[in-house]
């Protein structure tokens, strides 16, 4: 219950995950990134996200860049999307 309270307060997990992208992409403001800190360190689910975004974002830099073969596990990813979105569900 304390933390679907701090999650309105803070940021709902569909604006956090929006601002993960966003920040990848390009940067985003103070406040935003105060706000994603805070909802990150409050959810569970948004953290291991954060970490896959970063984990893809390595991977996606490294076959851009260096074109190394690179072997992406297309099941965990589309698992772990899976488990994100029920849980985005409540």
């Amino acid at each position: 219950m304390l933390k679907k309270i701090i999650h309105i307060f803070f940021l709902p997990c569909s604006k956090a995950t929006l601002l993960m992208e966003k920040r990848n992409a390009k940067s985003i403001s103070p406040k935003e990134n105060w706000q994603l800190s805070m909802h990150v360190k409050i959810c569970k689910w948004c953290k291991a996200y954060q970490k896959k975004v970063e984990i893809l974002d390595s991977i996606l830099k490294k076959k851009w860049f260096e074109e190394e073969e690179v072997d992406i596990n297309t099941a965990e990813i589309q698992s772990f999307k899976d488990k994100v979105f029920r849980k985005l569900d409540f």
